[in-house]
């Protein structure tokens, strides 16, 4: 091993591992520090992938990666305890904006592998207790007793990043921030997810769900099918949740159980089991992810967007990590390592989709903390729907009369109109 290597990333996920393929392959020496026991051995992630991002990096990846099914059909629904109310497109049209199911452990360490081939050094099961800072630069990372030397540290560490807080970048997770996401992988053959979901051998099904699943606290579930598992989760407010008398255990079990998930997943088996924290702060949590000598990618600059039927993060956490190593290949060259001389990640990632994005959402985490949304308004669309298609041969009701009626029983129309106006400017 060198004494100072041009750049140390911490954390092999996606974000990390991006960076690492990306300067390895710019011929520098790179090491690549991952805590568990291999890449994608502590990643939770749901598993959608949307695949622009790294297409760009890597060109055609999907057919040598471990991708599990393309996505060709998109469900919002809104749970009571009863119903399910669903927006849905089935459309093989959706290719043209390819995403794929993976499962992390699989799909990190392939794009890892990837790395290791360009050049990069990977090593696991080593913690990174703090960075090493030497006149206020960061100059390497320090792992118990030894210390890896670095022009550059590139902090990929997830979202409650040690790197980025010991370097006074970040400062400790506030309740509010972020999110608690709890998945469980569901085995059930591959004939069987095909016919119980009318898909085909490769296609694939993402569904977001709002409501009875959270038990009207803020948050979400999801549902993804891959080869021959079904991954099945929820991401709930951290700060909602704290306060609340529900476990996520509880709460992702009574999803599982709910009528209109039970058949679907009837038979299967529980293979895997994890939680961890969500950044859900957008715009605000980003915050600066460039210092003397280090950069913070991925989840641990807080890159992940929640729009309610979208939840983005590693196609941010792959464009951060591309642009991250561009910057530290720029410094190389001019031997300025300094937070101007990296200044062109930052530069970057608002040129990009990245923060045009997040941007673009900026109040996005505001209106999703409207409880209405998950106490209210899915027992709201229930009662309007019923009352539309539901015949017993009594006389019928006029369709707006049931309308103005569910309105009626669920806050009245100011009150709605106030929270439609709010969720339009907001997503």
């Amino acid at each position: 091993m060198e004494d100072v290597f041009d750049a140390v990333v911490v954390g092999a996920g996606l974000a990390g591992s991006t960076a690492a393929y990306c300067m390895a392959a710019a011929g520098l020496n790179v090491l690549v520090i991952e805590r568990g026991s291999f890449p994608g051995a502590k990643n939770v992630t749901g598993g959608r992938l949307y695949a622009h991002s790294l297409e760009k990096v890597i060109p055609g990846f999907a057919t040598e990666a471990p991708v599990q099914r393309s996505i060709t059909r998109e469900t919002l629904t809104f749970l009571t305890e009863h119903s399910a109310i669903s927006v849905d497109i089935a459309s093989d049209k959706l290719l043209e904006f390819p995403s794929y199911t993976v499962l992390r452990p699989e799909f990190d360490a392939w794009l890892a592998a990837k790395a290791e081939a360009a050049g990069a050094m990977i090593v696991s099961g080593i913690r990174v207790d703090e960075p090493v800072l030497r006149e206020g630069k960061v100059v390497g990372v320090r792992c118990g007793e030894d210390t890896m030397e670095a022009n550059v540290v590139v902090a990929a560490d997830g979202v409650n990043s040690l790197t980025a807080q010991r370097a006074g970048l970040r400062q400790d997770l506030e309740p509010g921030e972020v999110a608690t996401g709890v998945k469980c992988v569901i085995e059930l053959s591959r004939k069987v997810i095909e016919e119980r979901f009318n898909i085909n051998e490769r296609s694939g099904v993402a569904r977001m769900f709002v409501g009875e699943c959270t038990k009207g606290l803020p948050g979400g579930g999801f549902l993804y099918t891959n080869l021959d598992t079904v991954s099945l989760g929820l991401v709930v407010s951290s700060a909602a949740l704290a306060a609340s008398p529900h476990s996520l255990v509880e709460l992702l079990e009574d999803f599982r159980q709910h009528p209109q998930l039970k058949e679907l997943l009837e038979g299967g088996s529980v293979v895997e089991y994890s939680a961890h924290l969500v950044p859900e702060g957008g715009l605000k949590m980003v915050g600066t992810p460039v210092a003397d000598g280090l950069l913070v990618v991925g989840d641990a600059a807080g890159l992940v967007l929640n729009t309610g039927y979208s939840v983005r993060g590693m196609d941010f956490a792959v464009a951060s990590g591309e642009a991250a190593a561009k910057a530290v290949i720029t410094a190389s060259k001019t031997g300025d390592f300094s937070s101007v001389g990296l200044s062109s990640y930052v530069d970057d990632l608002k040129q990009s989709f990245v923060m045009k994005d997040l941007e673009t959402f900026r109040k996005a985490p505001g209106f999703l903390g409207n409880r209405r949304i998950y106490e209210e308004y899915p027992g709201l669309i229930e009662e309007m729907l019923l009352g539309v298609f539901g015949v017993d041969g009594s006389p019928r009701t006029p369709m707006r009369k049931i309308v103005t009626g569910a309105v009626k029983d669920h806050g009245g129309a100011v009150r709605l109109g106030r929270d439609l106006l709010q969720g339009v400017k907001s997503i």
